[in-house]
C-alpha cells in the first residue's frame, strides 16, 4: 500500500510532531493494567525523540472521564513524559526535552462530531502530523481523518507494521484458517463472506455462532445473540465453514453440560465450545500454515476458559504463521497465553476487522492525499 512513511521522512529535524496514538488502555486505581498498545508505541517516539523536536501526543480514551494522566506517568517510565491537562493553554509545551501526552480527546465533543473548527485548532499545535494509532482509524474522528488534510503527514512505525501483516491475509499461504470467535457477529458474518473463497477454512465459535445456531433453528436459550442480523444463509451451506458440533452450557441453576446445538434448552446459555468442537479445531490448526484468530472461544472471564487455553496451547505447537487482534484476543493471550507464540498481534480490535472486510479504513484514505 502507497503511503508516505514516517521512516522517508526527509527534513523534519526540529518540528512540532503531532502524533495520534491509542491508550484506550485499561486502568485500576490510577495504574495502567495492560501496557501492551504503549509499549508498541516505543520505536516511533524513539525515532522521533532523535529529531530534536517537540513530540505532542494526542490520544483518547473510551471512558469519557478517564484523564490520561495515568498513561503520561507509565510513559515516563521510558521517556521524559509530561501530562498536558489544557492542550490550547498559552504556555502547555514549554517543558524541554519532554514528550507531551495531552488530556483525553473525548472531553471534547467535537473529536466525536469531526468538527472543523476543532480540527484547526488541533492542526495549530503542531508542524507534522503522525498517525501511530491503526486502532482507532476506522473512526471518522477529528484527529483520525480531519486533522491530517491540514498538516504534512505520515503513517508511523507500527501502524505501517500493522497494514503489512494484515494485507498478508488477503493473499495467505496454504492451508489457510481463520478463527472467528468472541462477539460483534454482525461484522464477524460480513468477515466470513469476504474470505470464504480465500481461506481453506473458517471456523466460527464464541457468541457469533449462536447467531448461526439460531438461523439454524436451534434453541439457544438465554445465549448472546444480536438482533437484525440476516444474509449469512450462504455460511451455513459452505462446506470450508467450521460450526462447534458441541457446546458448553449453563443452566439458571448453575448446572454446566456438555451438549449437540440442537440440544440446548430454554433455560440454557452457551458458553464455551465443547470437546468435540475444539478437537475437530485442533486438527485444523495442526495442518495450517496460515492461521487468523480474532476472538475467543467462551466467556474465559467468567470462568469458561477451557477451549481457549487449549486452543492457545495448539498454537504453541503449531508452526504455522499465526496473526492476531482484537481486545479481548489479547486479553485472552495475556491472561492464558503469552504473546511470544504469536507471529503478530495487531492492536486493532474494530480496526482490524474492518480493515479485513473494505481492505482500507477511513485513517489509511486520508494519508494518501
Amino acid at each position: 500500500m502507497d503511503l508516505p512513511l514516517l521512516k522517508n521522512a526527509k527534513k523534519i529535524s526540529g518540528k512540532k510532531f503531532l502524533v495520534r496514538i491509542d491508550v484506550n488502555v485499561p486502568i485500576l486505581n490510577g495504574e495502567v493494567q495492560d501496557n501492551f498498545r504503549i509499549k508498541r508505541l516505543i520505536p516511533t517516539l524513539s525515532f522521533l525523540k532523535k529529531k530534536k523536536g517537540k513530540i505532542i501526543l494526542l490520544s483518547h480514551h473510551s471512558d469519557e472521564k478517564q484523564t490520561l494522566k495515568p498513561m503520561a506517568q507509565y510513559l515516563n517510565t521510558f521517556f521524559k513524559t509530561s501530562f498536558v491537562p489544557d492542550m490550547f493553554a498559552a504556555k502547555a509545551f514549554e517543558e524541554e526535552d519532554a514528550l507531551f501526552l495531552c488530556e483525553n480527546l473525548r472531553f471534547y465533543k467535537e473529536e466525536e462530531e469531526n468538527e472543523a473548527v476543532f480540527s484547526e485548532k488541533l492542526a495549530s499545535l503542531g508542524d507534522i502530523y503522525i498517525n501511530e494509532a491503526f486502532s482507532v482509524s476506522h473512526r471518522k474522528h477529528a484527529s483520525v481523518v480531519s486533522l491530517p488534510k491540514l498538516l504534512p503527514h505520515y503513517a508511523g512505525f507500527l501502524f505501517q507494521e500493522e497494514i503489512k501483516n494484515l494485507e498478508a491475509v488477503f493473499n495467505p499461504p496454504k492451508p489457510f484458517l481463520f478463527i472467528l470467535g468472541g462477539r460483534k457477529a454482525d461484522t464477524k458474518l460480513a468477515l466470513a463472506q469476504k474470505f470464504i473463497d480465500i481461506a481453506d477454512y473458517i471456523f466460527i465459535g464464541g457468541a457469533v455462532v449462536n447467531n448461526i445456531f439460531k438461523a439454524q433453528g436451534y434453541e439457544v436459550g438465554r445465549s448472546i445473540v444480536d438482533d437484525g442480523i440476516s444474509g449469512f444463509e450462504n455460511l451455513m451451506r459452505s462446506k470450508n465453514i467450521v460450526f462447534p458440533k458441541d457446546v458448553v452450557v449453563q443452566k439458571e441453576s448453575g448446572v454446566v453440560s456438555v451438549k449437540s446445538p440442537g440440544e440446548v434448552l430454554l433455560d440454557e446459555k452457551i458458553l464455551d465450545a465443547g470437546p468435540e468442537a475444539l478437537n475437530i479445531l485442533k486438527g485444523l490448526i495442526r495442518s495450517s500454515a496460515f492461521i487468523v484468530w480474532n476472538g475467543p472461544l467462551g466467556q474465559y472471564e467468567i470462568g469458561f476458559e477451557k477451549s481457549t487455553i487449549e486452543m492457545i496451547e495448539a498454537f504453541r505447537e503449531s508452526k504455522a504463521k499465526k496473526v492476531v487482534g482484537g481486545g479481548d484476543t489479547i486479553a485472552a493471550i495475556s491472561k492464558l497465553g503469552d504473546q511470544k507464540d504469536f507471529d503478530f498481534i495487531s492492536t486493532g480490535g474494530g480496526a482490524m476487522l474492518e480493515f479485513l472486510v473494505n481492505r482500507t479504513l477511513p485513517g489509511i484514505e486520508v494519508l494518501k492525499h
